[in-house]
């Protein structure tokens, strides 16, 4: 078990919760590091510590003064028609002066020799043509490739969330995989720990509707959902683990408070039946 399940299982051992009532905690439903996919200069840092975030929105920027000059290069190369236009207007030339000599050819005014030429002519403008496209598509391609390495230079949030922590700043260098430059916590959905005595197993399951009550100062009652009750009880201390999930949409609740979780449908260890809780509330 975590230091944090062994903490609650603790809670619970000394609170002599045999009450519907148990010591939990809530916290962020995602912790996320944010760190560069390469190594390069910080040019700007477009939030801070307390920041909401959206998800797709931009967090960092980074140097890419070359990558945007070769993305606006290879954009421009695959736009390039000039060459295509040119070989398309060969190719119509020689088709047009294989077909007349094929007619004169015919009427016996011109050799073989010279039919043979023209359709050489032509097979040979087509096939200019066709490389030209080709050079095009991937000129194409490659401004492809540049936008990917651009888009490497911007890093965004991957969800809906606060900044926790800012620990980097312009002018620094990202470290790839060794130092995270922001830290992002969802907190729209809160996820709620508690760590129930081995003899509650079986009158816990998923969809159960629990209420949470923070501690002071924040108080009230929340109405959350049961989503995971532990497979693997810990024999050591006789208690399992069950999650939790609290709707924070307004985000009215902040993660890390301590809190009590009311389980209706759990029997005291006597084997009388807890309480009647109260009426749930809307949901927040």
């Amino acid at each position: 078990m975590t230091r944090r399940h062994l903490a609650l299982a603790a809670l619970i051992a000394t609170s002599g919760a045999s009450a519907a009532e148990f010591d939990c905690v809530i916290e962020a439903r995602r912790l996320v590091a944010i760190s560069g996919p390469i190594e390069a200069l910080i040019a700007n840092v477009r939030v801070d510590r307390g920041d909401n975030v959206r998800k797709g929105e931009v967090l960092v920027e980074f140097d890419a003064g070359i990558e945007r000059a070769s993305a606006e290069l290879t954009r421009f190369r695959g736009e390039m028609a000039g060459t295509v236009d040119a070989r398309q207007s060969r190719v119509e030339y020689a088709t047009t002066k294989h077909e007349r000599r094929s007619e004169l050819t015919k009427q016996n005014y011109i050799s073989k020799q010279d039919l043979d030429e023209a359709a050489a002519e032509r097979k040979l403008t087509e096939a200019e043509l066709r490389e030209a496209k080709d050079n095009r598509r991937v000129a194409q391609l490659e401004h492809l490739r540049a936008n990917e390495v651009l888009r490497q230079r911007v890093l965004v949030s991957p969800i809906n969330g606060i900044v926790v922590e800012r620990l980097m700043h312009p002018g620094e260098v990202s470290e790839l995989g060794r130092k995270p430059i922001l830290k992002l916590a969802e907190v729209g959905i809160l996820n709620v720990e508690v760590i129930l005595p081995t003899e509650a197993y079986r009158q816990v399951a998923k969809g159960d509707t629990v209420v949470v009550r923070p501690q002071a100062p924040i108080g009230g009652e929340f109405s959350a959902r049961v989503t995971v009750v532990d497979k693997v009880l810990d024999a050591a201390s006789g208690t399992f683990g069950v999650r939790l999930e609290l709707p924070n949409e307004d985000r009215k609740l902040p993660a890390g408070l301590r809190c009590r979780a009311d389980f209706a449908k759990v029997t005291t260890k006597g084997g009388t039946r807890a309480a009647t809780p109260r009426p749930l509330p809307a949901a927040p």
